[in-house]
Order: structure tokens, then C-alpha cells, then sequence
């Protein structure tokens, strides 16, 4: 494993993941609640709980500019900020318009994360444990849900003002990660882009790599020096990214056709579509966190030894499989049960693979001028596909049922087995400059 020290920085910078998975999921123990005490019509409601999405969106398409223009540390310590205001605000906010604000300053955190967390760590890990070491933003996302989930179940709803502890709880992990990032370095690869500090980023880089720094110094200023003339604004959308590009949008959009966050955010009603009785639902939902959780876990062993793109067949044929078999249950009306295993047995598919491998590989494929730029298209392209199928889901669900909406879902899966055995490249064990030179027409 890669030496305890940077292991660390990743570490802490992956509690960016914590807190937004826990702040993604915090509301589904808080709402109805929150519901009753302002008194919110069903359209309010909505749109109270999607704020936190929204602001999301626009927290990933603005990602890149403070982590460019200000660092990735700087950017960093903004959104555990974000995080905490958020957390405190919305616990003690006097009136609706109020919450709503404190929710989307959340959300802006959210996607400032997603942008950020996964750069930085890939920018200061070492290429044979780069996998795992990003990999570890997603298995605090999933932690997060999971923890989010057994809060609300601890806190209860036994009165009036539950829902406020629910989110208010989240300032204790944003107080830490916004002192632990007092002990994380700049990047170093930043640092060298904008010619500042140098003699810190050479020492960062000697903490990183002791034996090949000087060979991983050398080739970030190749990469520079092709760049030449262009570093400061470079514009990411030129010919020679288009790989990049269609890589980074088209990951993410398969990402969300999965149907993974209309599975995520509303497990009762499909169960209960299903035949489910309403009683099962808060353990189905544990069971997807607790599953969710444990195949993440077991992804980030697998992917710096067999690959992510090994680990994206893998999982891609799982999902084929799984979601064609609820697609046939609904048409066949065989049960809730059949349809609870299935997904349960889809999550764990799901974690293995693109759960695991997204941030990742989005981080990896993008050269040092626009990777902030890069991760923020894809974050964002993420993002969006999240809104619209979290949006749509209850209305088709409602006009076509399920059989027809998860067969959709399945389509999208064989495309993607066409995309992954077509397209997607092998990162593993190849540094970034490494990685730029295969993908960038120079």
C-alpha cells in the first residue's frame, strides 16, 4: 500500500464523499416531517426536497473554476465550509425560504465535491494505487447513505422537531473534515501548472513517489511544455480532447440510465409496486445501503489488481441480467420478494462496477491543464441524468408501470457493454501524463 502519509491526505479528502452521501440521503428520514411542519402542498414539498439536486447541478458545472483558479486545497476547504453552514442552517432555520437556501447551499457542496475530491486525490496518488486511493471517494459516498440512514433510524421521528437534529447532526463531520484539511498539501501537479511554490510541490511529490519523483517532475512538465502558451485557459472543448470527452459524458450518462437513483431514492414505492407490503420498506432500504456499501468495499480491492475496465464488464453483464429479470417480473407479475432479491443482487453488480469506477476513471482520463475542467463535464453530466430520472420516475412509473420502465434500463445497460467493450480504455498502473499521451491528438 501506498506509504501512510498520502494514504492520509486521500483519506481525509475522501470525507468530502462522507458528507455527500450523508447530505444526499439525510432527507429521506426528515421529510415528511419537515412536510407537516411547514405545511408545504405537495408541490412545495417536491421541490423542497429536490433542492439539494439542484443546487448539485450547479455546484458541479461551477466545480472547476475555484479549483483551478484557487487550488484544490483552497477549493476544498470552501465546500467543508459550505457544508457546515448548510448543516447548521438548515437545523435552525426560522422559516421555509430559509431551509430551502441552507438546502442549496448544501447541494452547491455536493457538486463542488464531486468535481474536486476525486482530482485532487488522483493528482497525489501514486499510479499502481491511484484506483483504490480514488476509489475511496465512493466508498465514502456510500458510507454516508448508510450512516445517514441508521442517524434518522437512532433519531427517530418521535417529535416535532426530529427532523432537525436529522440534519443539523451533519456539522460534526463537516467541523472535522474542514480541521483535518489544515494537514492536506496543495497539489503539487496544480502547483507546478501555475508555476507557483515549486520547491512544495517537489517536496510533495518526493512524499509521494520517494524513488521516481524526479521522473514524475519530468513528465508533468513535458505535459506542460506541449501545452505551452495555453495552460492558464486552456478551453476544453477542442478537437483533441474529443476522446476525453465522449469517454467522461458517456460514462456518466450510463452512470444514471442504470436506473441506480430510481432505485436509490425510491425503493418503497417499487417494492410496494411490486406487491411489497409498506411495512418492508425501511428494511429494504437498510438492506440496499448495507449491500451498497459491502460491494463498494470489495470494488476498490479489485480495482488497481484486475482493472476498471475488467470490473465494468463484469458489472455491466450483472446489471443486463438483474434488471431484465425485475423487467420480467413486473410483466409477469411474480412478486415482491423476486423483485427485492433481484435488486439487492443489482446494487451489489452496481457497486462492483460503475458505483466504484466512475469518479475514477473521469479523473484519470483528462490531462493536467483541464482535468478540474474535465471532471467538472462529466460531474455535471452526472448530475443532470440524476434530476431528469429522479424527476420522471414517479410520473412514468405511474403512466406505464414498471415492467417497461426497467426494460428501458436494461437497453441501456447493453449499450453500455457495447460502449465498455468498444471504447473504454484500461487506466490501471499508468500515470497520468501516461494516460494523456494515449488519449489527447497532439
Amino acid at each position: 500500500m501506498a506509504n501512510k502519509t498520502v494514504f492520509f491526505w486521500a483519506f481525509v479528502v475522501a470525507l468530502g464523499g462522507f458528507l455527500f452521501g450523508f447530505d444526499t440521503a439525510v432527507i429521506s428520514g426528515a421529510e415528511q416531517s419537515i412536510q407537516q411542519y411547514w405545511g408545504l402542498s405537495e408541490v412545495q414539498h417536491g421541490f423542497t426536497v429536490s433542492i439539494a439536486l439542484i443546487g448539485t447541478v450547479f455546484g458541479a458545472l461551477g466545480g472547476s473554476i475555484p479549483s483551478d483558479k484557487l487550488g484544490r486545497k483552497a477549493t476544498l476547504l470552501l465546500v467543508a465550509a459550505i457544508y457546515l453552514i448548510s448543516a447548521v442552517g438548515t437545523a435552525m432555520a426560522t422559516n421555509w425560504y430559509l431551509f430551502l437556501l441552507c438546502r442549496f447551499i448544501g447541494g452547491l457542496g455536493v457538486g463542488a465535491s464531486s468535481v474536486t475530491a476525486p482530482v485532487y486525490i488522483s493528482e497525489v496518488s501514486p499510479a499502481r494505487f491511484r484506483g483504490r486511493m480514488v476509489a475511496l471517494f465512493q466508498f465514502n459516498v456510500v458510507l454516508g447513505i448508510l450512516v445517514s440512514y441508521l442517524s434518522n433510524y437512532l433519531i427517530g421521528m418521535s417529535g416535532d422537531s426530529s427532523w432537525r437534529l436529522m440534519l443539523g447532526v451533519q456539522a460534526l463531520p463537516a467541523g472535522l473534515f474542514l480541521v483535518l484539511l489544515r494537514w492536506v498539501p496543495e497539489s503539487p501537479r496544480w502547483l507546478l501548472l501555475k508555476g507557483i511554490k515549486e520547491q512544495v510541490a517537489i517536496a510533495t511529490l518526493k512524499v509521494i513517489n520517494p524513488e521516481g519523483y524526479t521522473a514524475d517532475i519530468e513528465t508533468i512538465r513535458q505535459s506542460q511544455q506541449v501545452q505551452a502558451g495555453a495552460v492558464q485557459n486552456e478551453k476544453l472543448f477542442k478537437a483533441k480532447y474529443n476522446t476525453p470527452v465522449m469517454l467522461a459524458v458517456l460514462f456518466a450518462m450510463f452512470n444514471q440510465v442504470s436506473g441506480i437513483n430510481a432505485i436509490i431514492y425510491y425503493a418503497p414505492r417499487i417494492f410496494e409496486m411490486s406487491g411489497l407490503g409498506e411495512g418492508s420498506s425501511l428494511l429494504s432500504t437498510v438492506g440496499i445501503g448495507i449491500v451498497n456499501f459491502i460491494f463498494t468495499l470489495t470494488a476498490i480491492r479489485f480495482i488497481d489488481r484486475i482493472g476498471r475496465r475488467q470490473l465494468m464488464l463484469i458489472g455491466t453483464v450483472g446489471l443486463i441480467a438483474t434488471l431484465g429479470l425485475v423487467a420480467v417480473s413486473f410483466y409477469m407479475h411474480t412478486g415482491g420478494i423476486a423483485v427485492v432479491s433481484y435488486l439487492l443482487i443489482y446494487i451489489a453488480f452496481f457497486a462492483f462496477s460503475q458505483g466504484a469506477v466512475i469518479w475514477v476513471f473521469i479523473s484519470e482520463i483528462f490531462p493536467n491543464q483541464v482535468r478540474a475542467k474535465g471532471q467538472t463535464l462529466g460531474s455535471f453530466t452526472h448530475w443532470i441524468m440524476a434530476a431528469a430520472i429522479a424527476f420522471t420516475f414517479p410520473y412514468l412509473a405511474a403512466r406505464i408501470g414498471g415492467g417497461h420502465i426497467f426494460l428501458f434500463f436494461c437497453l441501456m445497460m447493453v449499450l453500455q457493454l457495447v460502449f465498455v467493450l468498444r471504447w473504454m480504455p484500461e487506466t490501471k498502473g499508468r500515470t497520468l501524463e501516461e494516460i494523456e499521451m494515449t488519449m489527447v491528438v497532439h
